[in-house]
Parts: C-alpha cells; sequence; structure tokens
C-alpha cells in the first residue's frame, strides 16, 4: 500500500505539471492572447507534442482500466483497437488533414457549416456535446476513481472530486497549448508506469527468474490468451468476431470516426505549425500505439494468473499495481493520474471549443472580443466537468465493463457520421438534407437492429448500418437533383503528397502488423 515515498512522489508530479503548464501558458508581455491561442495553441504546435499529445488524449483509464479488463477475459485479441489504430491515423494524416488544415477550421462542426449548413453544423455540435460530456468524460472520471479507491481506499465520490479539480488546475488557463505541452510528459510516465507494471508481474510470475520465462510461463498456462483472431465458440466472440475484427468493415468506421472526425483527437492536429509537421506528429502517435498492447493489455493478462478470481475485470490494473514496490508504485500511479487528467483535459477543452466557437457565437450573434470567447470557453470546461462529476456513478456505477460499455454505444451513431464526413470531403453531390438523413438513419437502425438481433456482434451492427446510412444519404442527393454543390471541396486543388519518410514509415508500421498478426492468429 501507500506510504509516504509514494504520496511525496505524487506530490511532486502534481505540482510540476501544473508549473509547467503555468509556464508554458503564459503570456508574452503587452499581448492579448486570441481565441485562436487558447483553443488551438496559436497553430503553432511542433510534431513532437501534437504526437504526444494524442496518445494522451485517447489512452486513458477507459483504456488502460478498460481494455487491461478486457484483456483479463479475452486476452491480446482485444489489442486490434490499439494496434489498428496505427492505419487509421495514416490515413487520416494523407488523406483528411490536408482538407482539414486548408479550411483553417477551429472545430469539425465549422468544417460541416463551410460544406453544407448551419443545421448540420448545430445538430453534429450538440451531438458532440452529449457524447463527451455523458459518455468519455464520465467514463473517464469514474473509471480513474475506481484505480484511485483501489489504491488508496479514497472514496470513489472524492476521487471524481480531486480529478476533476486536477484537471482543472492545469489546463483552464492556458487552453490547448497546455494541455498538449504536459501531454509530452504525461505519455513518458503513461508508457513507463505500464511497461513497470508488465515488468514487475512477469518478473513476480517467473519467480524472480526475469521477464523472458515469465512471459513463457504465461504463454504456456494461457496460451489462449494470445490468440489475436478469436474462434466462433470463444465467450467474447460477440465483442471480437474472428477475422472480421481485423477486415471487416465496422472497426474501421469506428477507427475513422475516432481518428478522424473526433474533434477531442483531431484538434491537436488542427494546432499544427504545418500539414507537414502534422502528419510527422500523426506518424509518431503511430508508432507509439504499436506499443500500447504490452503497456496496456499485458498486465491484464499477467492478473489473470496473478489473480485469477477477481469481483470485475476493471480491477485488474489496480491490482497489478499492488506488485510494486514503493516510489515505484508512486510514479506508475503518477502515470495512471496522468492519462486520466490528460484525457479529460483534451475533451473539456474539445467541449469548451466546440460550445463557445459553434453555438455561443452563433446563438448570440454579434462580434464578441476574444476575450470575451476565452471566459466562455473556461467557464464551459467547469460546468461539463461539474456535470460529468455528479452523473458518473450513477450512470455508470453497475457496469461490469466499461470499454465494452463505450464500444456498443459509440456504435450505435458512429456509422452515420463517418458516411457524413466522408461524403463532406469526398462527393460534390451531398447535401445538407442528405447528410442529416444519413444521421437520423444511423441512430434509428442501429437501435432497431439491437432490440431485434441483440446477439449480432456489434462491428457487424456498424456494417450495415453504415450501408444503410449511405444509402439513404445517396436516395436523398438523387431525389433533390443529384448535381455538384456549389460548397463541394475541389479535390484538385488539395495536396494530398507525403514525404518519403512519411511513406517509409507507413510501409514499416503495415509490416510490423502483418508479422504480429500471422504470427500470433
Amino acid at each position: 500500500m501507500f506510504n509516504t515515498l509514494d504520496w511525496v512522489i505524487v506530490g511532486l508530479y502534481c505540482i510540476g505539471i501544473i508549473s509547467l503548464a503555468t509556464y508554458v501558458s503564459r503570456n508574452k508581455r503587452g499581448s492579448e492572447r486570441s481565441a485562436e491561442d487558447y483553443f488551438l495553441a496559436g497553430r503553432s504546435l511542433p510534431w513532437w507534442a501534437i504526437g504526444a499529445s494524442l496518445i494522451a488524449a485517447n489512452i486513458s483509464a477507459e483504456q488502460i482500466i478498460g481494455m487491461s479488463g478486457q484483456g483479463f477475459i479475452v486476452g491480446m485479441a482485444i489489442a486490434v483497437w490499439e494496434l489498428t489504430a496505427a492505419i487509421a491515423l495514416i490515413v487520416m494524416a494523407k488523406y483528411f488533414l490536408p482538407l482539414f488544415l486548408e479550411k483553417k477550421i477551429y472545430t469539425m462542426p465549422q468544417f460541416l457549416e463551410q460544406r453544407f449548413d448551419k443545421s448540420v453544423s448545430l445538430v453534429l455540435s450538440f451531438f458532440w456535446l452529449i457524447v463527451y460530456i455523458f459518455i468519455n468524460l464520465t467514463s473517464v472520471l469514474w473509471l480513474g476513481s475506481l484505480a484511485i479507491n483501489a489504491l488508496t481506499g479514497l472514496d470513489l465520490f472524492y476521487g471524481l472530486v480531486v480529478l476533476a479539480i486536477f484537471s482543472l488546475a492545469y489546463s483552464l488557463s492556458g487552453g490547448l497549448k497546455a494541455v498538449a505541452m504536459t501531454d509530452v510528459v504525461q505519455v513518458v510516465l503513461l508508457i513507463f508506469g505500464g511497461l513497470a507494471v508488465s515488468f514487475i508481474a512477469l518478473n513476480t510470475i517467473s519467480e524472480s527468474t526475469g521477464v523472458v520465462n515469465g512471459m513463457k510461463i504465461v504463454f504456456d498456462q494461457m496460451p489462449e490468451k494470445f490468440d489475436m483472431i478469436l474462434s466462433s465458440d470463444n465467450p467474447s466472440y460477440k465483442n471480437l468476431p474472428g477475422i472480421w475484427i481485423l477486415f471487416g468493415l465496422g472497426v474501421w468506421i469506428g477507427h475513422f470516426f475516432y481518428w478522424g472526425f473526433n474533434q477531442y483527437i483531431t484538434q491537436r492536429a488542427l494546432g499544427a505549425k504545418s500539414i507537414k509537421e502534422a502528419q510527422k506528429g500523426v506518424m509518431f502517435a503511430a508508432y507509439l500505439k504499436l506499443l500500447m498492447p504490452i503497456v496496456i493489455v499485458l498486465p491484464g493478462i499477467c492478473a489473470a494468473i496473478l489473480f485469477p478470481v477477481l469481483e470485475k475485470s476493471d480491477q485488474a490494473y489496480p491490482t497489478m499495481m499492488s506488485l510494486l514496490p514503493n516510489g515505484l508504485l508512486g510514479l506508475t500511479f503518477a502515470a495512471l493520474i496522468a492519462a486520466i487528467v490528460s484525457s479529460l483535459a483534451s475533451m473539456s477543452n474539445s467541449i469548451s471549443t466546440i460550445f463557445t466557437m459553434d453555438i455561443y457565437r452563433y446563438f448570440k450573434g454579434e462580434e464578441h472580443n476574444q476575450a470575451s470567447l476565452i471566459k466562455v470557453g473556461r467557464y464551459t470546461v467547469v460546468i461539463s466537468l461539474l456535470i460529468a462529476t455528479l452523473i458518473a456513478k450513477p450512470l455508470l456505477g453497475s457496469f461490469e465493463s466499461i470499454f465494452q460499455y463505450i464500444q456498443n454505444f459509440t456504435g450505435y451513431f458512429s456509422p452515420g457520421i463517418v458516411v457524413i464526413f466522408l461524403v463532406a470531403l469526398f462527393w460534390k453531390k451531398a447535401t445538407s438534407m442528405s447528410v442529416l438523413i444519413a444521421a437520423l438513419i444511423s441512430l434509428f437502425a442501429s437501435v432497431l437492429i439491437s432490440l431485434i438481433y441483440p446477439d449480432l456482434p456489434f462491428i457487424h451492427r456498424m456494417t450495415i448500418v453504415f450501408v444503410l446510412s449511405a444509402i439513404g444519404c445517396w436516395y436523398t442527393s438523387y431525389l433533390q437533383g443529384y448535381k455538384d454543390q456549389a460548397k463541394a471541396i475541389d479535390l484538385s486543388s488539395i495536396n494530398f503528397s507525403t514525404s518519403k519518410s512519411f511513406n517509409f514509415n507507413t510501409c514499416v508500421i503495415v509490416f510490423v502488423l502483418a508479422i504480429i498478426y500471422i504470427t500470433l492468429a
């Protein structure tokens, strides 16, 4: 359990992060901070900050705790969401980012307003606010609070409050720049902490004869945990349906929704110095993704040997941390806190950006000075975290696996969102009405299929709904005249070329993924 040394390390981490955030977000003497400075870091982020911040925003409590919990139940197959994300990141960098950066947008709804009209933008703005507050913020807060409770005994509600306040302490004043720059430190801690847990666990399993021996014992005792492609008789087949989890359309719908069209992910790239800098940052993040199975999933597999009986699978990672010696426990706990608060800060910053730039400015209906926009953004951050803190336990307290809850829920609307953005980017005949119809079909078809075929794997449902939404979008455009739209993007004017190093690194990542799946399939 925690001792004085652990608390000192955690305290130094908290002070250090807040100090760093304060330093990097300070105003230059005599200058006034603009909305672009606050929400997009003045479009000045370097590649290493973008890459680190992408991973820090993504890897949080629902990943570390939730995916380790799935590692405890399923094994390494759950890592498909981490490994294949590297490909999705590369596609996003090559084909989506050039279009978004060329438009100089703040938010994804703003892009839809430029391509279609304000009605589409507002629908998507309110949709994302609901999802970010009631799904993303609440899940990160709740799982983070569970981890704090397991390791320190702190009451769950107070854990929620502590995480929310800490997130506010370093991100509220500085905006995206404070979040992105501190994320560099957070990612180093996150990866170190995960590797430390895996190392100690494997060494414990081998009775101090080494990590390699420990890995061999784990593989010999539980070879099924290293099956990357599940057979149809596996109890988890519904969530990871065999070869379809790799080559089916559903998993890529989920990836492109999350990595390509998700505000709190793309916002980092939108703040880049240039398209080349953004692409380098995304490639850096893709490489870090290849490490995540060892950092996140392996501790859950080790827990299945060391602690085979747990009340809930999501207790796997916090329980594994109890193996760490004091000092290292404090540092690894700080890494877990780093992952949680960086995601909270990223999500709340994106919530404030969407509300301020897409909703507040529109309904206020007048010119705003930069200071007032920043003030509204800060109020929005506080209110969103307050709501999430109050509803986290009532909303999520009864779920066995929060990670699968998130995957299933987002699967209801992600097919329609992907259709909307793909046609907005690449199809000139898409109309405002056609994409709204696609969104409605996505929601209602998802709910209907879930009720009629509850045992259908959710990625298959996503595929079916994606096709239905696309057909609905096409048919609506056909009925409206099937003409090129005035606001459609002229793709011939966009430069989609990438550097030789980008192309080389793409080949390396594809090769590594092929080796992993050929070896462990």
